[in-house]
């Protein structure tokens, strides 16, 4: 079952990836919206899902059900494509963009427990690395289908955005058939169902904590393709410059969550951090093409060392019956961040440029380093038991 939900979401990706490097353009040329614009519609679009990924965590573990939410998140991010397709204004592109992050809430958290389900403890990190690996390959090929059409086919983004509704039909056909529930019968007593997923170990706070404090500084990577654009990259080779993040993305995943079941978690979220810290000081500095592709690959180690990493840590802190509330209170926190974090970057661009708006998302990434090194410096991870 873990290569359906990893088919699920490379299909997903492939649609996604198709789209979301036109975007921070298509609202900006196309429909004449501001940077700050693009802040607003990122951070609405994550910080909505990220209520729902709570709602959907623990009512997943309460109906002990994790496909339907799973179907019904999907679904609802496929009705978007042909929405951002006929969109003629900023606003049309915010409403299409809150009801795809809708989908990805009720979908998210189900989905990760449900992935964390079916292995053993000792293979989470390979599992998560596996579906992590098929997540960004699907952002492979999606800016290269982008990046082929671009060139040689049509310069009409919108013809792009309707080629994405098609690897949909993919993604809900590999849920739907390839995929079952995997969830334990329950042996907790109904009040400890209905617990706070955030009353739990005090090092799962401190990473919950810490991970807030990093998001805060980690904004839309909207602005990075802006950023591209800027230094000098064209318009029409930001889908292979995307690609070519999600190439580093893909190549990485499993090597480093399978690191993560022999040398534990907590290395490789710390050295990840610190790559990004590195990454956006060196994109505030950024003024040729190269420079862009340069920061972009290393952006690429960053998403590899932490993406299966820091989900399989969570799926060690609670047993499979609690577990659909731990993904969504980390999910959660990465999403209560992403409004104004994206805000703060906009406002910070706008105000005293770019140099500034990525220094200040460095630091975040320092401070979250501190903060997570102290936290969880007791912490007990299955390499060590």
């Amino acid at each position: 079952m873990v290569w359906a939900l990893g088919w699920v979401s490379f299909f997903t990706d492939v649609s996604t990836e198709i789209i979301y490097p036109l975007l921070p353009v298509f609202l900006t040329t196309t429909l004449g919206t501001s940077v700050a614009f693009v802040g607003v519609v990122e951070g609405i679009a994550e910080s909505t899902a990220s209520i729902l990924k709570i709602a959907s965590g623990w009512w997943s573990d309460r109906v002990r059900r994790r496909k339907p939410l799973m179907i019904a998140g999907y679904g609802l991010s496929a009705f978007t494509r042909p929405l951002i397709a006929l969109s003629i204004a900023g606003w049309q592109v915010l409403t299409a963009r809150f009801i795809d992050r809708i989908g990805k809430g009720l979908r998210t958290s189900p989905r990760d427990a449900l992935l964390a389900a079916s292995v053993s403890p000792e293979q989470r990190g390979a599992a998560f690395g596996v579906q992590r690996a098929m997540d960004n390959a699907g952002a492979v090929a999606g800016p290269l289908i982008a990046w082929v059409a671009l060139r040689w086919f049509t310069s009409d983004y919108r013809v792009l955005f309707w080629i994405a509704t098609v690897p949909m039909a993919g993604a809900l056909a590999a849920l739907i058939f390839g995929t079952h529930e995997q969830v334990a019968p329950s042996k907790t007593t109904d009040t400890a169902d209905r617990a706070d997923p955030f009353s739990a170990t005090p090092a799962f706070q401190g990473y919950l904590f810490a991970l807030l404090l990093f998001t805060l500084g980690n904004s839309s990577d909207a602005f990075l393709l802006l950023r591209a654009q800027s230094a000098g990259v064209a318009a029409a080779d930001l889908p292979l410059l995307w690609m070519a993040l999600h190439f580093v993305k893909s190549a990485g995943s499993y090597p480093a969550g399978l690191l993560s079941d022999r040398i534990g978690r907590r290395a490789l979220i710390i050295g990840g951090w610190c790559v990004y810290a590195l990454v956006y000081l060196g994109f505030g500095f950024a003024n040729h093409a190269w420079h862009i592709w340069a920061l972009f690959l290393a952006y690429g180690v960053f998403y590899g060392m932490t993406e299966s990493t820091g989900r399989a840590l969570v799926a060690d802190f609670y047993p499979d019956a609690q577990r659909g509330r731990a993904f969504g209170a980390f999910n959660a926190v990465t999403g209560f961040g992403a409004l104004p974090s994206s805000l703060l970057m906009g406002w910070l661009w706008k105000v005293f440029g770019p140099r500034v708006a990525f220094a200040a998302g460095a630091s975040f990434a320092l401070a979250a380093v501190i903060v997570f090194a102290r936290q969880t410096a007791g912490l007990r991870e299955p390499s060590s038991s």
